[in-house]
C-alpha cells in the first residue's frame, strides 16, 4: 500500500512539474555555442527543420536515443535537417566532450552552462526533451522522454516537403 502512495506522489509531482513548464509555440531567439566554439544562431537556421534536444551524459534515456538521433541526422541532414544537442547546465563539460567523441556524434553539441537555453525553451527540466522546429520557426513538436522514431521521421519528412 505504501508503494502505491509513493508512486502516486511521484506521478503527481511529475504532472505538476510538467504543468508548470511554459509551452512555447515559436523557437526562441538564442545563439548556441558548440563544444568546438562555433556560434549557431537559431534564427539563422530559418528555412530548415531543426531538432533541438536537451540531454545529459548521466541520463540513461538520453544515451538510449543517441542512435536514433544519429539515424535522423544521417538520413535527413543532406536534405536540410539541422540538429543541436544541448547539454544541461549541470553536466560537466568534459563529460559532454568525452561522450561526444566516444559516440561519434555527427551533429552539433552545445553547452548550456547557465541554463539560459533551457529557460528560453520554456523551462526545460527533464531529459531528454526534444523540440522539432519547422522552417518558419514554429515549434511543431515537443517530446519529453524518448521520442517515437517513426513518428519523428514522418514529421521531418512532411517539413522537408514543405
Amino acid at each position: 500500500m505504501q508503494t502505491n502512495y509513493r508512486q502516486f506522489g511521484l506521478l503527481l509531482l511529475l504532472l505538476i512539474s510538467i504543468g508548470c513548464s511554459k509551452t512555447i509555440t515559436s523557437a526562441p531567439d538564442v545563439t548556441f555555442t558548440t563544444i568546438t566554439g562555433q556560434k549557431i544562431a537559431l534564427k539563422d537556421l530559418r528555412g530548415k527543420p531543426v531538432i533541438v534536444t536537451f540531454w545529459a551524459t548521466d541520463c540513461p534515456s538520453c544515451i538510449e536515443e543517441i542512435p536514433d538521433l544519429i539515424d535522423l541526422y544521417t538520413q535527413y541532414h543532406a536534405s536540410g535537417l539541422e540538429m543541436i544537442a544541448v547539454a544541461m547546465y549541470y553536466d560537466p563539460p568534459n563529460h559532454v566532450v568525452d561522450m561526444t567523441k566516444a559516440k561519434q556524434l555527427p551533429y552539433n553539441v552545445a553547452l548550456d552552462l547557465n541554463s539560459e537555453h533551457a529557460q528560453a525553451f520554456g523551462g526545460v527540466m527533464f531529459t531528454p526533451s526534444t523540440f522539432l522546429i519547422a522552417p518558419d520557426g514554429s515549434v511543431v513538436k515537443k517530446e519529453i522522454g524518448l521520442f517515437d522514431l517513426a513518428k519523428m521521421k514522418t514529421n521531418i519528412e512532411s517539413l522537408l516537403k514543405g
